[in-house]
């Protein structure tokens, strides 16, 4: 009989989450690569570079691959014939203790994403707890332990539906994921849970993802079986939709699907789909009571040695003396390099703003949006001699309803975030001749290296959702949406699905 201490459970989840903030998986580095390789789109293929460069970046510098520090989420497998060093902590309280522990880290401190009382004041817990834990009872006298760290923007497109016995599985996922967006920063994957009741099946679709990456593998095998006929019809059909890393079009959506199933009810097909984003980050291990879990440092001349130019095509933009007649001549999909001063705000921050308008109150001293560009990201604190931590982009769809008024209202000539923008967020831009611009997700790290000053200028008590002020030196970006209200995001997947050509545009019924 094995006996696990207290100790040795703390620092091995401790230990495990600051290894997967700065090494991807592998497996996953090697799939991207391989996709960017093969890759068509020039503006996917820059994307992809990107997140290439940071991933090698965040593993020699032992620095978080994105700002965005992930929800933990632990599975564990005890053996039963396990026994526990006599403590007066729970499981769960040791598992939150390596969180804790983990994310206030001084050489490699992460992000704190984590908000107390989500349907009141929501307040942040300072320390990334609690983890989401899932148990399972096993024979055997060892802990099986995963460890992930899922970003929000790709968990919060997660979907569950309880389709009818005969219905199409396929054509579910073909219908919902372009509906995903792009906020769950793709090139990914998609963890697919079938059967079960409702929480069992996004269970497995969680689980799942935490698989390694092997499609390839098994398109020169061949599937021995439904569910890999399965994954095989959905890996090609997804990336066949032409929706392209970032969303910016291409011929790489997803690197690998995974399906696990689980008997379900005769009358019921609960399937739950949740994406992995380009941040992908887990890890497994085991103890048997010999002392913490021993994780083995990759070989990082294995990382994919690339360089991200953007070269001659790109457009130099002087933050501090951009006109309004300047942005309205930015075109879709150019590539700009921005200098000069930008101010950062994402929900809280906007939320204030909005109270603040709403008492007729003005902004605080020192925060004028005029002229400016506001860019959504909650940085990681910095280390060392930082000036500021990974700092890439947050989803700008979940500032959409704010944009109408911070276009008004404080002069603003446009934002910076990822992904795509929604309706009323294009109806805002077009009306005010605006512009929305977009940087990589997934590139955290990469970003920080243009921001050469920072300082917090309003909202101090809200943290890493402060209004900082980010002095950058050729930052790279892409215009998305522009003065007219082009969106790149809704053109491009069309035009690649249709060099593509493999499979018809499936509407979703209105």
């Amino acid at each position: 009989m094995n006996v696990i201490k207290q100790e040795d459970l703390i620092q091995s989840v401790a230990d495990a989450l600051q290894y997967i903030s700065y090494y991807h998986p592998k497996d996953f580095i090697d799939a991207v690569y391989a996709a960017y390789q093969k890759e068509a789109s020039q503006p996917a293929k820059d994307a992809m570079a990107q997140i290439l460069v940071n991933s090698r970046l965040c593993a020699y510098g032992k620095r978080p691959i994105c700002q965005d520090t992930g929800i933990v989420t632990v599975f564990v497998k005890v053996g039963m014939q396990v026994q526990w060093e006599a403590t007066c902590m729970s499981v769960n309280d040791m598992i939150n203790e390596g969180v804790r522990r983990a994310y206030l880290h001084p050489d490699n401190i992460l992000r704190a994403s984590i908000l107390d009382d989500p349907a009141g004041k929501r307040a942040n817990t300072k320390d990334n707890t609690p983890a989401t834990i899932h148990y399972e009872v096993i024979p055997g006298n060892k802990v099986d332990i995963t460890v992930a760290a899922k970003g929000g923007g790709s968990e919060n497109k997660a979907k569950l539906v309880m389709l009818n016995p005969s219905d199409s599985i396929v054509d579910w996922v073909l219908k919902t994921v372009p509906t995903l967006g792009a906020g769950w920063c793709p090139p990914g994957m998609l963890g697919i849970g079938i059967g079960g009741t409702a929480e069992k099946a996004m269970i497995l679709a969680k689980e799942v993802l935490m698989d390694p990456v092997d499609i390839q593998d098994l398109i020169a095998k061949g599937p021995q079986n439904r569910v890999e006929e399965l994954r095989l019809e959905l890996y090609d059909k997804v990336n066949a939709l032409g929706i392209g890393a970032q969303g910016l079009g291409g011929l790489t959506t997803v690197v690998d699907v995974k399906i696990k199933e689980y008997p379900t009810h005769a009358a019921s097909l609960p399937v739950a789909m949740i994406p992995n984003c380009a941040a992908t980050r887990h890890i497994h291990f085991s103890l048997d009571g010999t002392g913490p879990a021993v994780l083995q440092v990759p070989c990082l001349e294995d990382w994919p040695k690339l360089n991200y130019e953007v070269g001659e095509v790109a457009k130099r933009v002087n933050l501090n003396s951009v006109t309004s007649e300047e942005v309205m001549s930015w075109k879709p999909g150019e590539t700009l390099l921005l200098s000069g001063t930008l101010l950062t705000g994402r929900d809280a921050a906007h939320k204030r703003i909005q109270d603040l308008f709403a008492c007729g109150e003005s902004l605080p001293p020192g925060l004028d949006f005029k002229n400016k560009f506001i860019y959504y990201v909650g940085p990681v604190d910095p280390v060392r001699d930082e000036v500021v931590g990974p700092a890439g982009p947050t989803t700008a769809t979940r500032m959409d309803k704010f944009t109408e008024m911070m276009l008004a209202k404080t002069g603003l000539l446009g934002m910076i975030g990822k992904a795509e923008r929604g309706p009323q967020a294009i109806a805002a831009i077009r009306k005010h001749k605006a512009v929305y611009l977009m940087a990589v997700g997934g590139a955290a790290y990469l970003v920080s290296k243009a921001i050469r000053n920072s300082k917090v200028v309003a909202f101090p008590e809200l943290g890493m959702e402060a209004v900082h002020e980010f002095e950058v030196e050729d930052m790279p970006v892409t215009v998305a949406v522009d003065s007219e209200g082009v969106s790149v995001h809704a053109s491009a997947p069309k035009i690649w699905q249709a060099k593509i050509g493999k499979i018809p545009v499936i509407e979703e019924s209105s």
